[in-house]
């Protein structure tokens, strides 16, 4: 499929549905949608439409349609949205119908934020926060990603951008233009205290990842202790389900089983884990394996204990924060000292924990709205950027070799957001100097 290849697909998700939207993008859109409803509307307004297989002239639907001429759409391309009847019949005839046109093909996935991405209508960036937006189950979640998709992050990571450019111009003109009169040789005084106020706030904005990785993937919370100490049953009474398998016999779970639930506006992944001891059965093992992996990368980790536990391993297994928590309360007083007692029976102590759970969740997160550094690649461009700078710093007296650390910071940042120009240093030192005259 080429670039002045014209793509559709239904955008609007399984079908039957009340409403299906199908969505063209590329030059022959609107011929092939006028070959199906006649006249087209004005651009960027509704209007009822008949649609007719062209060849036959046998009905297909009756609904909705608008066009959006380029540049002035999602994807700087035609394009056009056909809202009509959720049938999947009815919806398969017109796809049927408009792939027939020379030159019109079924879009795979991503296609159209592509096309966005290479017309300029999206950063790299805002098309991540797009996708967090469409994966969004919290509120929480929802307002991060709108926040990247309406380019907060990326307005920041091209300020930083054009510092670093700035910065390099002033060594590169020194270095190729240092017989000039109007181009003083010795660095500007503030070069330096720029540099590290460039720095800091890369830094100020990394520390923010986990804040930010937490509101975007949830908070990750492992049960975690003996056999039989009740893991599962709190699973499934925090998640108001019999989600996982509960028996009196020892050992039942085998493997880690994740359950999202909502939090206080948080998204929370609750993860049942295998009961931990040792066991001559290769499935058990395997899930003991499984489960001190899951607590090595948990955000939280309840450690459960109970009256008739039949072990009670050492809990000292992760580098996450641990809780103990004494279940079946029910039963008779806890086996050991725990913060927190409860019954998964009758409900005692279930209260006080979700309160303390959804407390240690929001210290975690900060007052703040959730950080936009939330992705792996931010996490990696902005420490690879924060390296460079820190090199350039000690490296002022080999300015050669500092231009090019400061090229790789800026470099490494454009990458971040899908920028990348080898000429755009070379504009900034012309604006800035009385070069060429």
């Amino acid at each position: 499929m080429t670039q002045s290849s014209t793509i559709v697909a239904l955008s609007s998700g399984a079908l039957p549905s009340g409403v299906a939207v199908i969505r063209l993008s590329g030059p022959r859109a609107f011929p092939a949608v006028a070959a199906l409803v006649g006249d087209l509307p004005p651009p960027r307004h509704l209007t009822l439409r008949s649609l007719t297989a062209p060849e036959s002239g046998q009905p297909l639907d009756t609904g909705l349609i608008a066009i959006f001429p380029a540049p002035h759409s999602f994807t700087g391309e035609d394009c056009a949205e056909l809202q009509v009847h959720g049938s999947p019949a009815g919806v398969k005839a017109i796809l049927t119908a408009l792939t027939a046109f020379e030159g019109i093909a079924l879009a795979g996935p991503g296609d159209f934020t592509r096309r966005a991405f290479e017309n300029g209508k999206l950063d790299l960036v805002a098309i991540e926060g797009l996708g967090d937006l469409l994966a969004a189950e919290t509120e929480t979640q929802r307002r991060q990603a709108l926040a990247r998709l309406d380019g907060q992050l990326s307005e920041q990571i091209i300020l930083w951008r054009v510092l670093l450019l700035d910065a390099r111009a002033e060594i590169e003109a020194r270095l190729d233009f240092s017989d000039e009169d109007d181009v003083p040789f010795e660095l500007p005084a503030h070069f330096v205290s720029d540099l590290e106020l460039l720095q800091a706030a890369l830094a100020e904005s990394l520390a923010g990842y986990e804040r930010g990785r937490i509101a975007r993937e949830g908070f990750r919370i492992v049960l975690a202790g003996a056999p039989n100490a009740g893991k599962s049953s709190l699973l499934n009474r925090l998640a108001g389900s019999d989600l996982a398998i509960v028996t009196a016999e020892a050992g039942t779970t085998r493997d880690t089983k994740d359950v999202s639930i909502d939090l206080g506006g948080q998204l929370v992944t609750l993860t049942d884990t295998a009961g931990l001891r040792d066991t001559d059965s290769l499935a058990e093992a395997e899930g003991v394996r499984r489960a001190r992996k899951a607590m090595h990368a948990a955000d939280l980790v309840l450690w459960l204990s109970a009256p008739d536990a039949v072990s009670d391993p050492d809990a000292d297994q992760s580098a996450a924060p641990i809780w103990r928590i004494a279940t079946k309360a029910d039963l008779g007083p806890p086996a050991q000292e725990a913060q927190f007692s409860v019954s998964t029976q009758t409900g005692e102590g279930l209260e006080p924990l979700l309160n303390a759970l959804k407390t240690h969740i929001e210290a975690r997160l900060g007052p703040s709205e959730p950080s936009l550094v939330s992705h792996m690649r931010d996490k990696a461009a902005l420490e690879a950027a924060i390296a460079a700078i820190g090199t350039a710093l000690a490296r002022l007296d080999q300015p050669e070799l500092c231009a090019e650390d400061l090229r790789r910071a800026a470099d490494g940042l454009a990458g971040l957001i899908g920028l990348m120009d080898s000429e755009a240093v070379l504009d900034r030192l012309f604006a800035g100097f009385c070069i060429g005259k």
